[in-house]
């Protein structure tokens, strides 16, 4: 059996009513795929930031897991010399 660990860093920055995060997967101590995702309060909306934080975050987890779904699709099409019909999350 082999264990492998994929590390997946989340960094958020705010600026204003907009919230900014980055998702990034490292493989082996290198970067291999970076998401993003940002999210913008309503001004009429209270502020918490939480919210922001978290959709923010599950955006860019979002774009890291279909460029990740990418990836494979494209390896698969390189190896088999076949189109790669769907690949879902």
């Amino acid at each position: 059996m082999t264990t492998k660990s994929w590390i997946v860093t989340v960094t958020i920055e705010e600026e204003g009513d907009d919230t900014f995060a980055a998702a990034t997967l490292d493989v082996e101590n290198k970067t291999e795929i970076r998401g993003r995702g940002m999210s913008r309060r309503n001004p009429r909306d209270e502020s918490a930031p939480r919210i922001g934080d978290e959709l923010a975050t599950a955006r860019a987890l979002s774009d890291l897991a279909h460029q990740l779904l990418s990836a494979a699709a494209s390896d698969i099409e390189s190896r088999t010399h076949e189109p790669v019909r769907s690949l879902q999350l």
